[in-house]
């Protein structure tokens, strides 16, 4: 079996005004994402999906790395994932067993392409091989906890916005430290302890900073927070300040978490020796890949550091995670959007299997297990112009 053609298509969802939400980023006015297509000369085709600007994206998948993987045969997943980040040097870096990694394909939106040409690698695998993709990983289990991601109600209506997710059965959830009334400490304790009594004592909250907080107002933020049971406080800094983050988390008793900007295995071993997370959130369109995450995760495991895969993007991008989180013995919990997004939940022609328990199931069909509906692409079609507005 050989790969003969990858190809790549820009993906857009708008959000009508009346489902948009805001936080740190500003205003969410649409959902972009690249679908991946890989096509072998026996006719399987998987599918993957990449984060990063969708046409900057496709130019690099169809310019520069379909050529590494045209020719290839699927099930050496290894290889063609490192002939796509080693580039002209894959050869030497394979015959002598180290990493020798083009500069520009270490980190950004070429390693975001090259995530999603390894999932859609990893799809026609597991179909080939006749199994779903997360056996084709190493199952460790066929269900995750799934945890409601959402929470940007200002003040006291965050009560009822995290009501509502308790309503649907999951047993944990995620709010955003920015609602649409901006932030400030006493701003986010209120909306906190409103969340909190809207979930009740028995169900997990979190909360996300996107990394927009500075060192100081973390740790400030998070002792006022103690008191209120947090599950894992989430990029309480930039993700380029790591060892900041060390210190926020040296400074307090709840769990930090992050990783969803993270670029490798690298960027998280620093993480690691620099103890600064508790929880890993390494996403599969971006990290690296099935091959790259697998990696990730053995070595976040090794420091005794949980997994909570990053899931927020497409339908793709989620069943990807789902596969993911199944494979991983060190996987804690799945992110389960809770915003406005069709490009996930009208993708395919097969729904999601997510129990009234909060519990997400994988489907026993080969590799990703899901099809693309026949309307799906033409009325996601990509709209130039940013994903969030201020």
């Amino acid at each position: 079996m050989k790969i003969v053609k990858v190809s790549a298509i820009p993906m857009s969802a708008p959000v009508p005004e009346e489902k948009r939400h805001r936080t740190d980023l500003g205003t969410k006015v649409k959902s972009d994402a690249t679908l991946i297509r890989v096509e072998t000369d026996d006719g399987l085709t998987g599918i993957g999906v990449a984060l990063g600007t969708p046409p900057i994206v496709a130019a690099i998948v169809e310019h520069e790395l379909a050529a590494e993987c045209v020719g290839e045969d699927p099930l050496f997943s290894e290889r063609i994932h490192e002939k796509m980040y080693n580039g002209s040097r894959s050869r030497p870096a394979l015959e002598r067993g180290v990493a020798q990694a083009e500069a520009n394909r270490r980190r950004g939106v070429v390693m975001e392409a090259i995530a999603g040409v390894d999932i859609g690698v990893w799809d026609v695998k597991a179909q080939a091989l006749g199994i779903p993709l997360y056996q084709a990983l190493g199952a460790a289990r066929s269900s995750v906890r799934g945890y409601a991601s959402g929470g940007w109600a200002p003040g006291d209506e965050a009560e009822a916005e995290l009501a509502g997710y308790a309503a649907k059965g999951f047993t944990a959830a995620k709010m955003r430290v920015v609602g649409r009334d901006g932030f400030s400490i006493a701003n986010c304790v209120r909306r906190v302890k409103a969340a909190r009594r809207g979930l009740g004592p028995n169900i997990e909250l979190m909360i996300d900073a996107h990394g927009s907080l500075e060192v100081a107002t973390a740790i400030k933020l998070a002792k006022a927070l103690e008191t209120y049971d947090i599950a894992w406080f989430e990029e309480p800094v930039s993700p380029d300040d790591h060892a900041g983050q060390a210190e926020v988390r040296r400074s307090t008793a709840i769990p930090i978490a992050s990783g969803e900007r993270e670029f490798t295995r690298f960027d998280f071993q620093d993480l690691l020796e620099r103890r600064a997370l508790d929880i890993a959130q390494p996403d599969v369109a971006r990290a690296g890949g099935m091959t790259e995450i697998r990696r990730i995760a053995a070595l976040t495991s090794a420091h005794g550091v949980r997994l909570a895969p990053h899931a927020w993007g497409s339908g793709v991008l989620f069943a990807a995670s789902i596969r993911v989180a199944m494979a991983a013995p060190n996987c804690l919990i799945l992110e389960v959007s809770q915003g406005w997004m069709p490009m996930m939940w009208e993708l395919f022609n097969e729904p999601f299997d997510i129990r009234p328990d909060g519990m997400v199931h994988a489907p026993d069909r080969p590799g990703l297990g899901f099809t693309l509906r026949a309307e799906a692409l033409e009325r996601l079609s990509y709209v130039d112009g940013p994903e969030y507005k201020f």
